[in-house]
């Protein structure tokens, strides 16, 4: 049992300071929203002796909300090449720097009456989150052993709804989201931050790294002792040989390169798809709307804190659940199921905010399609999305191929954040009507064009999108779908 509990001990240290952070960041800037606009208005009085206009607030807020994507895509920019030179591990470890440096800025910002700290110190984080996010699925994937690396690497997903949680009960107003404690609540991310630093120097680096990358046989081995204890590992390391031979004298790709490899044309496709999906399906647009739709239901305003922490922990009881069912399941299935439900739900949603002043029970209706909503996107997009790159690119290709998703989701994230203001505004109830349209795409896409890669090793997976990259015609051959897709296809 003592491999499990160190692979085990392993996900925690590498999730704890890695996309945890991503949750937690994301939710506690939510609480102390009007005392930093407050705090704004007021620095700039001291300054200049005239308050600040409101509508220069709100442009001083958005960026200052917008700084956290800026870092995320900067992160995921330089998680490739950090991941390539300095190890999985390494990077995480070194990443946590940044949420320092960040914390000090926040944590000291009232004191030295400068918001723009503010702004730097949410740009940090970004980094930080922006590194884990692309660093960590890909460390615990290599370093899980086949039958459970879609559960181990479903874990960042988990962390992330854990952030979010936290970072909900961390911001109500009994701890720190009062008035007088909000620079500690921006500063208290150094604490995920202090435990990886202290745990995971204590595990060993990434296996397929070691052997692939460094070409280290010794320290490869002693990885794996450690990570599956007594149990036999040989099948395991011939298979990390195998793939060391089929990617001997190449060297680590560049993004750009990606694009210009016809071997790689259906796997860029599937994470280009999947990554923009997943923040285009309009997610967390959800949380946009939740206390809007609670108070309509006639929830008091001081309770609907409390009641966003429920909309927080359905991701978290999902991305479990899936955690468990993954390796079970599949890949295609929870992201098949996930688009559909999502999609039906949007329908249900939009119609319900429609009639929301006209029949009494709508606002009821309203709130279940929000729990609704967030149920099905954790069930399999948020966490499935993350795993998939690891599989279906090689070891040359990988930390390339999660810049790329990395970039494509805080590009979307921004995306999203500004332009979904103008969306409601524009379309009001029906401002769901794009995030339909994307979840039923993808799930198009994932019926008819993504193989399922669960329990198959990495070449497998590689062998198999070999086929369709070359052969239009063995396209019917793979696919066993209905037979008029086959004869349409031939």
């Amino acid at each position: 049992q003592l491999q499990s509990k160190i692979l085990i001990l392993t996900v925690c240290a590498a999730g704890i300071g890695g996309t945890f952070q991503y949750g937690y960041n994301i939710s506690i800037i939510n609480a102390p929203t009007s005392y930093i606009q407050t705090f704004m208005n007021e620095t700039w009085l001291d300054r200049t002796g005239v308050p600040l206009e409101s509508n220069v607030i709100l442009l001083l807020w958005s960026f200052t909300v917008s700084a956290y994507p800026l870092g995320g895509l900067t992160g995921a920019v330089v998680a490739g090449p950090m991941a390539i030179m300095l190890g999985r591990k390494m990077s995480l470890l070194l990443n946590n720097v940044f949420v320092i440096i960040a914390a000090v800025l926040s944590g000291f910002s009232r004191m030295a009456k400068s918001f723009e700290m503010i702004m730097v110190s949410r740009f940090f984080t970004g980094v930080n989150a922006g590194i884990s996010m692309n660093i960590q699925p890909m460390y615990l994937a290599e370093s899980a052993p086949k039958k459970l690396r879609g559960a181990v690497a479903l874990t960042s997903a988990s962390f992330t709804a854990l952030g979010l949680v936290l970072g909900q009960v961390v911001g109500l107003r009994e701890l720190l989201g009062g008035e007088e404690s909000w620079p500690f609540l921006l500063a208290s991310n150094v604490v995920p931050a202090l435990i990886q630093l202290t745990a995971l120097p204590w595990f060993p680096e990434s296996p397929r790294y070691l052997l692939i990358d460094r070409g280290d046989k010794e320290s490869c081995i002693s990885a794996l002792q450690k990570l599956r204890g007594n149990s036999d590992f040989s099948a395991e390391l011939e298979e990390m040989l195998a793939e060391q031979a089929a990617v001997k004298g190449q060297r680590a790709k560049n993004p750009w390169e990606l694009f210009q490899n016809p071997a790689l044309r259906w796997q860029l496709m599937s994470i280009v798809v999947l990554s923009s999906a997943m923040q285009l399906c309009g997610n967390d647009s959800m949380y946009f709307y939740a206390a809007y739709v609670f108070q309509e239901a006639g929830i008091p305003q001081d309770k609907i804190p409390y009641v966003v922490i429920g909309t927080g922990s359905c991701e978290l009881i999902t991305s479990v659940t899936c955690n468990m069912i993954i390796d079970y399941a599949g890949r295609r299935p929870l992201l098949l199921g996930g688009y559909i439900l999502m999609a039906g739900w949007a329908i249900v949603f939009m119609v319900a905010l429609s009639q929301q002043t006209r029949i009494s029970w709508m606002p009821y209706l309203s709130m279940a399609c929000i729990f609704a909503y967030i149920l099905s996107f954790g069930i399999g997009p948020a966490g499935v999305t993350g795993v998939l790159p690891t599989e279906v690119f090689d070891q040359m290709s990988r930390p390339a191929a999660y810049m790329i998703c990395g970039s494509l989701l805080w590009f979307n994230l921004f995306l999203v954040g500004t332009a979904f203001p103008f969306i409601v505004k524009s379309l009001a109830h029906f401002c769901y009507v794009p995030f339909l349209v994307v979840c039923v795409c993808t799930a198009l896409y994932v019926g008819f064009f993504l193989p399922e890669t669960k329990g198959k090793s990495f070449l497998e997976i590689s062998e198999e999108f070999k086929k369709r990259n070359f052969k239009a015609h063995t396209r019917a051959a793979f696919y066993k779908g209905p037979e008029e897709i086959k004869s349409t296809v031939l």
